[in-house]
């Protein structure tokens, strides 16, 4: 179910007084310190915040006797308008990071958990709406990839883990605007025996690398999007669609596969096919680092000790250096001539 216009969350006004941030700073019996008063200007705090981290989570949803599990790792992060806690050490405007990791467990129980994008934008929400001394929340989402077990069908209630790939989303608000959703992908690691090149790249005095025709292309991917209308958005199946984007670029049919002059150029035609699938998201990043599997020199054996099956090849994997090839592509803005 998209993201709808009914649901789609925004930060409200405080519930525990004005939501005005200039007059709240200023009221009281003192001003809150700052990190510029209390040095005389020589000195700013330009960012500040603090946060829960790795708060752990398992949502079970139980219809009858199917059950649906998904576990996440949630961290949260406020910033407040006041500096006093840094400067003067006062706390009586923090929300207690203990506090915050109730507050996930709570909001768990109360909305549960339908994509990790909905559930960081309910809790973003929540501290904005709650406490007006928080200007600005951010969640960050961790999925850990359970897959419901099949034992000739589906089971009702047993699930493999499935680390295929992991999913994780960043979400973020700030006081009176639109929350904001960044969503992706790392740990997609993928390897093919053939159909994969590298050639008539730039040889000079210090190129020691040969063409390669013929080679094992591997890589761990990591990709990561944002969304330009949310109102419609899909999170779980925008996620899937990238995944599944980047298994086919890769691998192509199974019976032939699909032939790749380089990373760049399997990256790109991924993104390409993200962006043409899903129109809600407005740019996708990909990085892709090789994992190198090199030829074995077997040449200076003698033959009777490397003679066998032709069939068998030996690679050595290299993990270190590796070189590393990322782009992110972004849907033009449209021309208002």
């Amino acid at each position: 179910m998209p993201w709808t216009s009914t649901n789609r969350i925004y930060a409200k006004p405080s519930n525990t007084g004005s939501g005005d941030i200039t007059s709240y700073a200023s009221s009281g019996a003192k001003a809150a310190a700052t990190a510029a008063a209390d040095s005389g200007g020589r000195f700013e705090l330009s960012d500040h915040g603090y946060g829960k981290n790795s708060i752990k989570l398992l949502h079970v949803h139980r219809d009858g006797e199917y059950h649906v599990i998904r576990e996440f790792e949630v961290s949260t992060e406020l910033k407040l308008t006041s500096e006093s806690a840094y400067v003067i050490g006062d706390n009586k405007e923090v929300v207690a990071t203990d506090s915050q990791k109730n507050t996930v467990y709570l909001l768990a129980k109360k909305h549960g958990i339908k994509t990790p994008e909905e559930f960081g934008a309910v809790v973003v929400n929540h501290f904005l709406y709650t406490y007006r001394q928080v200007v600005e929340a951010k969640c960050h989402i961790v999925e850990y990839p359970w897959e419901r077990l099949q034992a000739g069908i589906p089971h009702n209630h047993a699930f493999i883990f499935a680390p295929t790939a992991t999913r994780w989303c960043e979400v973020f608000q700030a006081r009176h605007d639109a929350v904001t959703v960044k969503s992706g992908l790392k740990g997609l690691r993928v390897l093919k025996t053939t159909q994969s090149a590298f050639v008539d790249f730039v040889q000079d005095e210090y190129t020691t690398l040969a063409d390669a025709p013929e080679r094992i292309f591997s890589t761990i991917v990591e990709a990561e999007w944002t969304y330009d209308n949310m109102k419609s958005a899909d999170f779980d199946n925008a996620w899937l669609t990238v995944k599944e984007a980047i298994l086919e670029k890769f691998a192509g049919p199974p019976e032939t596969g699909v032939y790749s002059p380089s990373v760049q150029h399997t990256l790109y035609q991924a993104e390409k096919t993200v962006l043409e699938k899903v129109a809600e998201i407005s740019w996708i990043r990909m990085t892709m680092p090789n994992r190198h599997y090199l030829n074995i020199d077997v040449s200076k054996f003698p033959a009777n000790v490397t003679k066998g099956d032709p069939r068998h090849y030996i690679y050595q994997p290299i993990d270190k250096p590796a070189g590393v090839i990322y782009a992110q592509l972004r849907r033009r803005p449209k021309s208002h001539l």
